[in-house]
């Protein structure tokens, strides 16, 4: 196939302005012009080229070090990250910017941010929620250093989705002894769910497995050993209406009652 020579020629001009924009920048990137390589750097950040960006502060940081641009440089290296959704790499440049340089005019807005990319890191319910318990301890620090801070309430959100998330991990890891059918094992697992947090979001769903479990095992059990058992229920159940009069389960939990009183 015979190309086009115009195009050819073009196409080469392209590859060469190409490859020599690409050097231009890794001449900057690898320079020891520290003031070029600082404008360059923001020049980049500004313009959304934010790996560039990062790449030229973190190169800069050691040529940086102890002097004035020192905190500046370390700040947005993180942010060039941040913005990059980077979220890993940039939780780890604002711990180390944050313990370095407590008395950056930066650190408050590096609080902020480090507790933003630890929410994003944290995982769903079902999965490790050590993540969770991480940024929750950061935000709970970053509310007490900055009481009127107007990321509270952003905070406050936070806080809110993760406390969520750690009660219905709770609450569903006790339940699986409920679809287990270990009816005995489900309701022990349930009630230690609200000894441990009493103010569970799931407390209604919680005291209606533990009912549920109650009644189950009972009707399993053994004829002679029912009617103690069935008991059981009959307290669950007198504790769950007494919580949740209104509640959506209490027809179901109306009638095994209604059924129990009749044995």
């Amino acid at each position: 196939m015979k190309l086009n020579k115009n195009f050819v020629i073009f196409a080469a001009c392209a590859l060469a302005l190409a490859a020599g924009c690409k050097s231009q920048y890794e001449e900057l990137l690898q320079s020891n012009n520290v003031q070029a390589k600082y404008d360059a750097a923001f020049e980049y950040f500004n313009s959304g080229k934010y790996s560039k960006a990062a790449q030229l502060f973190e190169s800069l940081a050691m040529f940086t070090q102890g002097t004035e641009k020192d905190d500046t440089v370390n700040f947005y290296w993180a942010l060039s990250n941040y913005n990059m959704r980077d979220y890993y790499s940039a939780e780890s440049n604002l711990e180390h910017f944050l313990a370095n340089y407590p008395a950056s005019p930066f650190n408050e807005p590096a609080q902020f941010l480090r507790i933003d990319c630890l929410y994003r890191g944290t995982l769903r319910y079902e999965l490790d929620q050590t993540p969770t318990y991480k940024a929750i301890t950061a935000i709970n620090e970053y509310k007490l250093s900055h009481l009127n801070s107007p990321n509270i309430a952003i905070c406050d959100r936070m806080l809110e989705d993760l406390e969520e998330r750690l009660d219905r991990k709770a609450f569903e890891s006790a339940k699986l002894y409920y679809k287990m059918e270990d009816y005995k094992a489900s309701r022990v697992a349930l009630k230690n769910v609200l000894k441990e947090d009493a103010n569970n979001i799931y407390r209604e769903d919680i005291l209606y497995y533990s009912a549920m479990s109650s009644y189950k095992y009972a009707y399993l059990s053994v004829p002679q050993k029912q009617k103690e058992r069935y008991m059981v229920f009959i307290d669950d159940y007198l504790n769950f209406i007494e919580e949740f009069p209104e509640s959506h389960y209490r027809k179901e939990l109306d009638g095994l009652y209604a059924k129990v009183k009749k044995l």
